[in-house]
């Protein structure tokens, strides 16, 4: 699910170190909902103003003017599908480097002038993308655009600089994976589903590859990627769209198109077989993932995927909740998710039972949870339930102005339009129980499975 994307699987984003306390602020009171002509069904509805620069650079602009504050997003397409082996994560390590200075505005600079002007301000890396954010009074809008190009055009990327952060990736990666059992269980469930595609790399990186960045390599890639013609200008809050169009055009029309390579990724192949892995970490009990290859951010089948993954596994009364916590009382945690990018998804249910519980048991229930989603309809209880959660979060995440910027980037860089955002409360609305049925028999077959275990480390006999 595109909105869920970051609830369910943090670890397929890194933010930078800043926080993320500017994701819950700018409330607005404005409904982004409006029956439809055809009855009582409701819709997004969102008036965005879309346009093309020269150069290449998307803009998309909308006007909330319920608070005197704009939410400022640049981001660009490129993310760590677009590394090669031996180089992962450097679309993360780049993300960095943007706040380390830039011709006009040193690293110092840069932070003292948005501290000075109330601007709060954020980045993160995915598989897919590249984003970088700011809050902002509304009176601050050329200010902001002044600083974001200058960043995209005249980077310093200094020796010096990369030798530190290097050091603050390094411990952010033993925070997130090395160090945390859960984050060591991702990675290695993503590994195991794609062995061609990118995706089988973590976009922090691996720790070797991190200790070889070297400034060439990054240099290379913020001039390959990091221009007009690959980014997404989204403005959304309180100006005036004529003179944030004059602004855009004064500081963002004359940098200039650079060719983009051609993206042959690779495609991951179906499945025909069982894929295995399982590691040994210092923890109390087995934890384990059960994932399959799914669908990209674009197909018309994620619908009926999200659905099956809410009925599955969100929340304390969903199946596998059920039968596992309250039921059998083995183990402290079980859900489901489902992941889309640009290329491929991933279906996923996890488990983590209470230690000195044998996993056996919890597997065949969760194999048999799938079997039924795959043998019979769910029913129209649980649908109409499943829908109402997927809606709920849909229409939360826009809730903000800065929420309404961040799905607008996002589904105009995943799906190809922004404006299929303003059809998916129509799209989940139409979904039926058989088309659970047929989704889950055609992605959740045995040898579509990827089974990645967790398990304690045994102890050595005294």
């Amino acid at each position: 699910m595109r909105s869920l994307i970051l609830k369910y699987f943090l670890g397929f984003f890194i933010f930078h170190a800043a926080g993320l306390s500017s994701w819950a602020q700018n409330k607005v009171p404005n409904a982004v909902l409006a029956p439809q002509a055809s009855g009582n069904a409701l819709k997004i509805n969102l008036n965005v103003v879309k346009y093309q620069l020269k150069n290449g650079l998307t803009v998309l602009l909308h006007v909330d003017s319920s608070v005197p504050m704009i939410s400022f997003h640049t981001w660009y397409k490129v993310g760590s599908r677009d590394e090669t082996e031996g180089a992962t994560g450097a679309a993360h390590m780049l993300e960095h480097m943007m706040f380390k200075g830039s011709k006009k505005y040193s690293n110092k600079d840069f932070d003292r002038i948005l501290h000075e002007n109330g601007i709060t301000n954020n980045a993160f890396t995915t598989y897919d993308y590249t984003g970088f954010y700011e809050n902002l009074p509304s009176s601050k809008l050329e200010l902001m655009m002044q600083l974001e190009v200058d960043r995209m055009s005249n980077l310093l990327l200094r020796p010096e600089d990369l030798l530190s952060e290097r050091e603050v990736v390094k411990e952010e990666r033993r925070w997130r994976i090395d160090n945390n059992p859960m984050g060591l269980l991702r990675e290695l469930a993503m590994s195991t589903v794609f062995h061609q595609h990118p995706y089988r790399w973590p976009v922090i990186g691996t720790m070797k590859d991190i200790s070889q960045y070297d400034i060439a390599t990054l240099k290379k890639f913020h001039e390959v990627y990091y221009v007009p013609n690959n980014a997404v200008l989204v403005l959304a809050g309180d100006f005036k769209i004529n003179e944030a169009k004059a602004l855009i055009d004064k500081y963002y029309g004359p940098l200039q198109a650079r060719p983009l390579p051609e993206r042959n990724y690779k495609k991951e192949p179906p499945q025909t077989v069982q894929y295995n892995a399982n590691l040994r970490q210092d923890v109390q009990g087995y934890s384990f993932t059960v994932a399959y290859q799914s669908v990209p951010a674009s197909d018309p089948e994620m619908y009926a995927l999200d659905l099956a993954a809410q009925i599955l596994g969100s929340g304390n009364s969903s199946r596998l909740y059920k039968r596992l916590v309250y039921t059998k009382k083995i183990a402290t945690s079980a859900y489901s998710w489902h992941s889309n990018m640009i290329d491929h998804g991933v279906f996923s249910i996890g488990v983590n039972l209470k230690p000195g519980i044998e996993m056996k048991e919890a597997l065949d229930i969760a194999y048999n949870e799938i079997y039924k989603l795959r043998t019979a309809p769910v029913t129209a209880k649980e649908l109409q339930k499943a829908k109402t959660q997927a809606i709920k979060s849909l229409v939360d995440s826009l809730t903000t102005i800065d929420g309404k910027a961040r799905m607008l980037a996002s589904s105009e860089i995943s799906t190809g339009s922004y404006e299929n955002l303003f059809t998916d409360l129509e799209k989940y609305n139409q979904v039926t129980e058989q088309d659970i049925l047929k989704v889950s028999q055609k992605y959740f077959n045995q040898t579509q499975r990827s089974i990645v275990v967790l398990e304690p480390k045994k102890k050595e006999s005294l």
